[in-house]
């Protein structure tokens, strides 16, 4: 790929937008089934959000940067979409997600 840094970031950030798009119009999808297919979830995103805005002395709460990930307040989400886990879903993470 022949393209510039600038360019590059500028993608990067799209790419970043439509996925959490994505995650936010598939509220169908539960945090502990993409924990256990894809080792990331909703919170771990708004995670890796806070930690990158801590180390550029950006201040985020870590409220805000779960509402810029799920796009409206967490506690509003988990209580409008988020489902009990099931047995099966609970020991599939404990056996996908050791040491994580």
């Amino acid at each position: 790929m022949t393209i510039d840094d600038k360019t590059r970031t500028e993608l990067e950030a799209a790419v970043f937008r439509r996925l959490v798009e994505h995650l936010r119009s598939r509220t169908d999808v539960q945090n502990i089934d993409l924990m256990n297919l894809a080792g990331f979830c909703r919170n771990c995103l708004s995670n890796w959000l806070k930690e990158e805005a801590d180390a550029r002395g950006a201040e985020i709460s870590k409220d805000e940067s779960r509402e810029a990930i799920y796009g409206m307040p967490y506690e509003t989400w988990k209580s409008t979409f988020q489902g009990k886990a099931s047995p099966e879903q609970l020991a599939a993470m404990k056996k996908a997600q050791s040491g994580h």
